[in-house]
Order: C-alpha cells, then sequence, then structure tokens
C-alpha cells in the first residue's frame, strides 16, 4: 500500500469520526431554533430548527459515506476505455494503479466533504452559542479552507493525463 493510499483512507475515517462528533456535540449545545443566515452585519436573519439541521446533516452524511463511496467499489468493474481520461490504452495496462489512483480521488473527496460539513457544524455551534462572543465573520477561514480543500481534490486527477511510470524506472 502506498503512503498515499493510507493517508486517504486514515484521513476518510478520521473525518467519520470528526463529522459524528460534531454532530453529536453541537446537537447538544444547539438553541431551539438555529441562526443559519446571517446579514452583512453579523446579526442573524433566518433561523431553522435544531432538529432540521440534524436530518440535513445526517442526509448529507449517508449520501457522502453511502453513495458516493459506492463509486469506489465499482471502480475495478470499469472498462478502462469508458473512463474520461487520457492515455487509456497506457493506463489499461497499468490497471492496478488506475485503480488505486481513482479509487483514492472518490475517497479524498469524500473526505474533504466530510472534513468540510464538520468545520462548518462548529463553526455554526460557536456562533449560535451564548457562552462565546464569537460572530460569524470569525469563521471566514471556514470558506477559504473549504475551498482549498476542494482545489486539492480536483488537481488529484491531474496524474491521470500523463502516461504511468513502469515498475522498472521507479
Amino acid at each position: 500500500m502506498k503512503i498515499t493510499t493510507f493517508a486517504i483512507k486514515i484521513w476518510r475515517w478520521l473525518s467519520i469520526l470528526f463529522v459524528v462528533g460534531a454532530l453529536v456535540w453541537t446537537y447538544s449545545l444547539f438553541p431551539e431554533m438555529v441562526a443559519v443566515d446571517f446579514a452583512k452585519t453579523g446579526l442573524a436573519e433566518r433561523y431553522v430548527d435544531k432538529e432540521h439541521i440534524f436530518y440535513i446533516i445526517m442526509g448529507l452524511f449517508l449520501l457522502n459515506n453511502v453513495v458516493i463511496s459506492a463509486f469506489a467499489r465499482h471502480i475495478p468493474n470499469v472498462d478502462p476505455m469508458h473512463l474520461p481520461i487520457l492515455n487509456r490504452k497506457a493506463w489499461a495496462k497499468s490497471r492496478p494503479e488506475l485503480n488505486e489512483h481513482l479509487v483514492n480521488w472518490i475517497y479524498c473527496l469524500v473526505a474533504v466533504i466530510n472534513t468540510i460539513m464538520g468545520f462548518s457544524l462548529f463553526a455554526l455551534a460557536t456562533i449560535n452559542s451564548t457562552q462565546y462572543k464569537l460572530d460569524v465573520f470569525d469563521f471566514s477561514w471556514v470558506y477559504y479552507a473549504g475551498i482549498g480543500l476542494i482545489v486539492v481534490v480536483f488537481l488529484l486527477p491531474l496524474r491521470l493525463l500523463w502516461p504511468p511510470v513502469p515498475e522498472d524506472r521507479l
């Protein structure tokens, strides 16, 4: 197993625990009505029941970790000539490397979505908390971190633009 495969699998499992922990912790802290939309002044404009937030996050969590992860299990069954990659013939000859790269990409996507959901839940809980006096603008870093993680996910498939490196040249 390559180090990248190991790191992405660990990140995926830790992100699952992160979202579940964040959801349980924030649900216990949320008031009955949670502020979810804010004006330019930082004041809350729209409120949602905390049960609705729980069900929305659980739906996204299940969609992400069940449906998207199911694609990773079906990668080995797809004919490489039907995949939208360059150098299909070269990658078809090195199928295990192609499978590993595509599965890593899908698992990385799942981990990124989980990580963004977890950080968003913690930010939302802190903003709605009466214990901390932070406003919505103190959590602008969550937006930029999410954009950065999404850019990383979409840079991973760039490796498929070049043909695979033979084992004897490594």
